[in-house]
């Protein structure tokens, strides 16, 4: 466990990279909102560490990535070569009986692995465990030197069975390792060792996929730190919402797919529950999407799979995040139906809205807040401009969308901004109403540069009951990467029955997957106030196919050394587990069918010295003195003369009736006209309804 230090969390946009700093020790905290730097993110990344000195003083960093979500999105991996058993060449090919389009007639499937790079050797193992063939070593070495040959710049193996023993795989990746030239090689066994053969190749594939990507990424960064003198100890979030380190990002990338929104959800999470919010659906708009997840009783819902783009399964637990392409740079069009679409095409950073004058033409969800006054064209975010064109933007709208549409170029400045609340709001039913949820009782919590903006319309669409705006919308997510918890999960299929179970030996492979999780949290060197243990059954009734998550009331008792000790665990006290997590799930029991084991899961969390977000809170200030002045804002189909604020300098318990403009360095907040809002004790901003 390391002393407390300066930590820095960086989330990498498509747009801004933004950066919070804060001072452990001091308990001082800053922000920072640079330029984002498509094609060279490191360039972006040391500018904004650049903000708060010289690197060589900083602890630690921690980063939010978005480069291996990208490369799965836009198919942008490594090639790949899979070596596995005979008979089960087309795996990752069969999938599941899913398809594109659920009602389609047709549809298609190209899966990361093309067919001629997917190699059968003779293997075979039991569900058993017994090995009933032997791997044969020289079809493995040769199977690799061939795919080698073709092209291939990264290995998996996958075996069926190798989640029962993992003999075979470990033979194969021996022998394939003494014939391949760099470290992108992994075995199924080592990365998802679970039952379900599609799912665990498929995530052992794409890991493969990620790791020459994801790898040469964090080579780039490293490099330009230490070209900063930079000594301390450099961190990813990953999907889970915890933090690992770069030796493990680069050996299991797959973990890093959602690792940006990840990281922001995390901080709402810990700002909602704060400020006495336990319900909130929390939305990050950035410039290229609106990333939407569900926080219930302040707990982030976890999934133990997700799929980034159809058939792409990562069999990992992941914050259940939903993405639409709805941001900033979102560009508004005509189709050829005649209808209007925001997205999911973007401008990016690069040439980005039409009103940063960079070269787009075409008009963006940024420009029409631009035009319709509520983004002050004086004071753009981020530092990149010294005034945003309002001139060009509306053109650009007017050509594009208000012409085709026989609007002028405020109705049509206005309906793309319609048209974009109206894509973000079904995401948020999506994850609410339609999972059984009443969205009245939960809160908006907008964040990413551009969320704020859509507060009071997600309010009013959805019919949440607030909108809890963070006191540093624009840097949430670089807050989530600095008070983000270590953590590690693993995964071991088990396929026992319930009745009979030798809890002796439960025990001590529970014990055992305990310590090989926590040396992976130890080796981040992170300070941590404590490290838990947490442990999960996968389990079901016999003859059930689907399996139900039943979290186990045990913690490990500490041994000598390690963790060592016992976890207690009983047959009686697994079935009452299970029983009480069916009956809450289902709402009855299936008297008499025998239970069965199928997956242990464990997570060891090094739980980080607490962020205290009081912190946050203004300090002093006046209503008046923060009031810049009036502007024409458009609302409702006309100009309104709205109340313009210096939000950072309201003071805790202002209150302000919209139509009112709240303006900082990294995002605006818009108070409707039906709406007021007042800032809380951490410094949120709380919009509710007049």
């Amino acid at each position: 466990m390391s002393a407390l230090g300066t930590i820095v969390g960086v989330d990498v946009g498509g747009t801004f990279t933004d950066l919070f700093y804060f001072d452990e020790a001091a308990r001082a905290f800053r922000t920072a909102k640079v330029p984002s730097n498509r094609g060279d993110e490191a360039a972006g990344f040391l500018d904004g560490l650049k903000t708060f000195g010289a690197l060589s003083a900083l602890d630690s960093i921690v980063h939010g990535t978005t480069v291996g979500t990208n490369a799965l999105l836009e198919r942008k991996g490594a090639k790949v070569g899979l070596i596995t058993t005979e008979g089960f060449r087309d795996v990752l090919e069969m999938r599941r009986r899913d398809r594109r389009h659920t009602w389609g007639l047709s549809g298609d499937f190209v899966p990361v692995v093309e067919r001629d790079f997917r190699v059968e050797v003779p293997e075979r193992t039991l569900a058993s465990g017994d090995i009933l063939t032997p791997v044969d070593v020289e079809a493995v070495k040769r199977a690799a030197e061939a795919l080698l040959a073709k092209g291939a710049e990264a290995l998996a193996i996958v075996f069926v069975n190798a989640y029962a023993n993992s003999a075979n795989e470990e033979v194969a990746l021996a022998a394939a390792s003494t014939v391949w030239p760099n470290d992108h090689i992994g075995c199924s066994s080592a990365i998802l060792p679970e039952i379900r053969e599609f799912e665990r190749t498929s995530t052992t594939a794409l890991n493969a996929y990620l790791q020459p990507v994801v790898g040469s990424y964090l080579a780039k960064l490293e490099a330009a730190l230490d070209s900063e003198a930079f000594a301390g100890r450099f961190h990813i979030v990953q999907s889970n919402g915890g933090v690992m380190s770069t030796e493990t990002a680069r050996r299991l990338p797959a973990r890093t797919a959602l690792s940006g929104p990840a990281a922001g959800v995390i901080a709402a999470a810990a700002i909602s529950e704060a400020a006495g919010f336990p319900d909130v659906i929390t939305g990050d708009l950035g410039g290229t999407s609106f990333d939407v997840s569900l926080i219930v009783g302040g707990k982030t819902a976890l999934a133990a799979q997700t799929t980034v783009d159809f058939g792409l399964v990562i069999r990992n637990p992941m914050i259940e995040i939903t993405t639409i392409g709805a941001g900033g740079g979102s560009i508004a069009h005509v189709d050829a139906g005649g209808l209007l679409q925001v997205g999911p095409e973007s401008a990016g950073s690069r040439p980005g809205p039409v009103c940063y004058g960079a070269g787009n033409d075409r008009p963006t969800l940024t420009d029409a807040n631009v035009v319709l006054g509520r983004i002050n064209a004086d004071k753009p975010i981020g530092g990149k401009l010294a005034r945003l064109d309002v001139e060009a933007a509306k053109a650009a709208i007017l050509k594009h969308v208000g012409e085709p549409l026989g609007l002028d170029a405020m109705q049509a400045a206005e309906a793309i901004v319609r048209i974009a609340d109206s894509k973000m709001a079904g995401a948020i039913r999506l994850m609410s109403i339609e999972r059984g949820h009443d969205p009245s009782r939960f809160a908006a919590v907008p964040f990413g540069g551009g969320g704020a903006l859509h507060a009071g319309a997600l309010i009013k669409d959805v019919g949440l009951k607030a909108a809890l705006v963070p006191r540093y919308p624009g840097v949430t997510s670089a807050l989530g990467c600095v008070i983000a918890d270590i953590r590690h999960d693993q995964v071991q299929t088990l396929n026992l029955f319930l009745d009979g179970i030798d809890a002796t030996a439960l025990d001590r492979r529970m014990v055992e997957e305990a310590e090989k999780a926590k040396a992976v949290v130890e080796n981040a060197h992170l300070a941590v106030e404590r490290i838990d243990v947490l442990f999960e059954l996968d389990m079901h009734y016999v003859g059930q196919t689907h399996t139900l998550a039943v979290p186990l009331p045990v913690t490990v008792t500490e041994g000598s050394t390690g963790i060592g000790g016992s976890t207690g665990i009983t047959e009686a006290m697994i079935a009452d587990a299970f029983e009480r997590a069916y009956q809450a799930s289902f709402s009855r029991l299936l008297k008499g069918v025998p239970m069965r084991i199928v997956n242990l899961r464990t997570a060891v969390i090094g739980v980080r010295p607490s962020f205290d977000l009081a912190a946050l809170a203004p300090q002093g200030g006046t209503v008046e003195g923060a009031r810049t002045g009036t502007r024409p804002v458009w609302f409702g189909g006309a100009f309104h003369d709205t109340a313009i604020y210096a939000r950072l300098e309201l003071p805790v318990g202002a209150e302000v009736e919209g139509p009112a403009i709240l303006e900082q360095p990294d995002a605006t907040t818009v108070v409707d006209l039906d709406l007021k809002a007042r800032i809380d004790a951490f410094g949120n901003l709380i919009v509710e309804r007049k």
